[in-house]
């Protein structure tokens, strides 16, 4: 039990170990791209600053309106006017959509000529970048106006027919007066004038009040009506502020604070206007249709009352009877509630038909009044003739006098109340102008830039270490190709410095920086391989010969051979370089040498002589003549280190892998051995060409050199696996070029420089 604890706790253990070291290590793979990082975060700044100098500046107007539940100017007149004329419910949701609709807009867009639109194209990109802002449009009730670096633009009127709608057309100054021109037709007026021009796809009326500069071109385009108001649109917000607070709240944002300010003044106006209409609308229906009935019931009322009268004169005054008194007055009562009805019923079927439900009831009321008059004037038949003549005149002049007074009495309280009506929505705030800029926020665009910058530079930095996979840990590297790295070489700031030189010719660390970190990693090389060579008594008078290669060009091989036979002399020991690379060997710049007289040379001359023996030989011996060749000592030269001998690569040849397969090679290194403590030999890479694998059959020690940070890990696997496959076993891995630093997991695999460092 304890054990498997144990176990599960030291799993857990290296789990979160090797969780932490993933992070470790992808922090700082972006720390060690930092450059690039840190490249695209100005970069995003940069453009960052540019696009808020590019950007207009916006800015911002607000309003408020209130949208009351229902209108109170009538009902403050009494409950039978309310009845009359009803009241409307309007939710503050539905008026807001409302003010977005055409109706209300398009009486702005016609009073403000918004759809005409002048833009400056001599305008560009850099001019907008340096003047921060440019100038833009201003839309009154005169005209449309903009102000250029040549002058100011005014047109009071801009009326095309369909087919031009929409269309660009460009305006200039000429020395007669202005000039109209969409590309086919043109049109010529003079300034301050109105024009009506006739064009292939219509007419064109125009008035050009003022232009900038001869030849200072104006772009100009009269929009469609819905073209317009979607831009208004857009730039227009209308929300209910809160939830079933009945204000509404009008935003509208532009490049110009002026012209903002007077476009939503103008759309506030507007809707209130059309409110107002609305709200009245039932009141001016009501008195239209009281207008048309007094005079008919003025005119009627005459007629009776002159009838009644000229009865009376007839027949003088007649005392009615108790009993005619009271059906008298119960028929006038049933008279003047027939009228009233009736009355009610003409004012509803204005805005209802006979099938409404109050049409209905008021019909059937009239049935039941109707029915109790018909009994009343069936009693009042049998009073004598006189009287019911009397009762009838008298119940007319009555009625007529009723109604009349009664409609008369109606349309003048309507009147008072259309006077007062003032609809169901009230401004609170008109807009204003502010003259402050709510965007863009530079700061904000620059801070939001950059880090998207930094963004970008720190995945661009992942991806390239996705994709590219480069050396840079020497555990993995021995994990990965099970070759040990016995040394790792850091980077001599000195010497990267004298790099950039081209005069600086001069690369060993012992003449420019002999007390460097890098000079003491040779050093420490040399150590490690004196111990893991064979042993003198075994192989006595035999040289131990190193070859040093690479996966690919640029590791920095010809940098590794030149210092390690140097640290070598210094124990006395009697060394030889060979620069084996006959392609593009550079080893004779380490030396200061030349190239010519190498190896190369050599094993060429050493062919050639062959073929003289079989071919001339003879006319050489009949002529007293010796075959002449140069041996092995003409191709080695003395360097300026004492203990060092080079041989250079020499011309070269069109067949290096086969001049090194050939047994003159093989005898070559067989004498070169007995002269010789150490040979070292610089090859091609191996993934460049298969010399390597040829020297290899001739080297005690073979020897990979990779640079950090730079060569592919996976070529570096491959080319160990190459040399494995020749039966050539790569017996350690040089890493060059290490770089030092707190952004480096693995610095602790330097050297401390120990001694004198002045």
């Amino acid at each position: 039990m304890i054990n498997t604890d144990s176990k599960n706790l030291s799993k857990s253990n290296g789990d979160k170990e090797g969780d932490d070291i993933d992070l470790m290590a992808l922090l700082l793979v972006l720390l060690r791209g930092w450059k690039v990082v840190v490249f695209f975060a100005v970069l995003g700044l940069l453009i960052g600053i540019l696009y808020s100098r590019y950007v207009n500046p916006t800015f911002k107007s607000d309003a408020l309106i209130q949208i009351e539940e229902n209108s109170q100017g009538i009902a403050a007149l009494g409950e039978s006017i309310s009845e009359l004329v009803g009241s409307e419910a309007s939710k503050a949701q539905t008026e807001a959509e409302l003010i977005r609709s055409r109706m209300i807009l398009e009486p702005v867009v016609n009073l403000l000529h918004l759809r005409i639109q002048l833009t400056d194209p001599n305008v560009g990109y850099i001019d907008k970048i340096k003047n921060d802002r440019t100038d833009t449009q201003i839309n009154t009730a005169e005209g449309v106006s903009l102000d250029t670096e040549s002058g100011q633009v005014q047109i009071s009127q801009f009326n095309v027919s369909q087919a031009y709608l929409n269309q660009n057309f460009t305006l200039t100054r000429s020395a007669t007066g202005f000039v109209l021109t969409n590309g086919f037709d043109e049109f010529k007026g003079q300034i301050g004038q109105p024009h009506k021009f006739k064009g292939v796809d219509g007419q064109i009326h125009i008035t050009v009040n003022d232009l900038p500069a001869t030849d200072y071109p104006i772009n100009i385009i009269k929009q469609s009506v819905k073209a317009t108001t979607d831009a208004v649109n857009e730039s227009l917000s209308v929300v209910e502020k809160g939830k079933q607070t009945g204000i509404i709240q009008l935003s509208m944002t532009g490049a110009n604070q002026q012209q903002v300010t007077s476009v939503l003044n103008e759309i506030v106006l507007s809707y209130v206007n059309q409110n107002q209409s609305r709200g009245s609308e039932e009141t001016t229906k009501t008195l239209t249709f009281m207008e048309t009935q007094i005079p008919t019931l003025k005119k009627r009322l005459e007629e009776s009352e002159a009838i009644f009268n000229e009865f009376r004169k007839k027949y003088g005054t007649i005392d009615v009877g108790k009993e005619a008194e009271l059906l008298l007055g119960e028929n006038s009562q049933i008279d003047a509630q027939l009228n009233e009805l009736k009355l009610k019923k003409a004012d509803l079927t204005t805005y209802y038909t006979e099938e409404h439900p109050l049409v209905i009831q008021i019909n059937e009321q009239l049935a039941v009044l109707n029915n109790r008059k018909q009994e009343i004037d069936n009693t009042i038949a049998g009073l004598p003739e006189i009287q019911r003549e009397f009762l009838k005149l008298s119940e007319d002049t009555a009625i007529n006098r009723e109604i009349y007074l009664t409609l008369l009495k109606n349309y003048e309280q309507l009147k008072i109340v259309k006077a007062g009506q003032i609809g169901f929505a009230r401004i609170i705030d008109l807009p204003i102008s502010t003259f402050k800029a709510i965007a863009p926020k530079k700061l904000q665009i620059m801070i939001l830039a950059m880090l998207l910058g930094t963004m970008l530079g720190a995945m661009l930095v992942l991806l390239k270490n996705l994709l590219r996979n480069v050396v840079k840990d020497p555990e993995r590297l021995e994990a990965k190709t099970g070759i040990p790295v016995i040394a790792t070489i850091p980077r001599s700031p000195l010497l990267s410095r004298l790099s950039k030189n081209k005069k600086s010719a001069d690369r060993m660390l012992a003449h420019v920086d002999h007390n460097s970190l890098s000079y003491e990693a040779i050093k420490s090389l040399r150590t490690n391989l004196m111990f893991g060579m064979p042993k003198e008594g075994l192989t006595a008078q035999s040289a131990k010969v190193i070859l040093i290669t690479g996966e690919s060009p640029g590791v920095g091989k010809s940098f590794i051979v030149a210092n390690l036979s140097e640290v070598f002399a210094q124990l006395n020991k009697k060394i030889l370089v060979i620069d084996a690379d006959m392609r593009l060997g550079g080893l004779h710049n380490m030396f200061n040498m030349s190239q010519y007289d190498g190896l190369a040379d050599y094993l060429m001359q050493d062919h050639s002589r062959l073929n003289q023996v079989d071919n001339i030989q003879k006319d050489n011996i009949q002529k007293g003549n010796a075959v002449s060749n140069l041996g092995i000592a003409d191709f080695i030269h003395p360097t300026a280190m004492d203990c060092i001998d080079f041989i250079p690569r020499g011309k070269h040849p069109h067949n290096p892998a086969s001049l090194l397969m050939n047994d003159n090679f093989g005898q070559l290194m067989a004498e070169l051995k007995s002269q010789y403590d150490y040979i070292i030999i610089d090859s091609p890479p191996v993934l460049a060409a298969s010399d390597a694998m040829v020297l290899g059959q001739y080297a005690d020690k073979v020897l990979m050199v990779t640079r950090y940070d730079d060569s592919i890990e996976g070529q570096l696997v491959y080319a160990v696996k190459q040399m494995t496959k020749s039966n050539i076993q790569v017996d350690g891995i040089i890493l060059n070029d290490v770089q030092q630093g707190l952004m480096s997991k693995y610095s602790y695999h330097y050297n401390y420089a120990y001694g004198n460092n002045q």
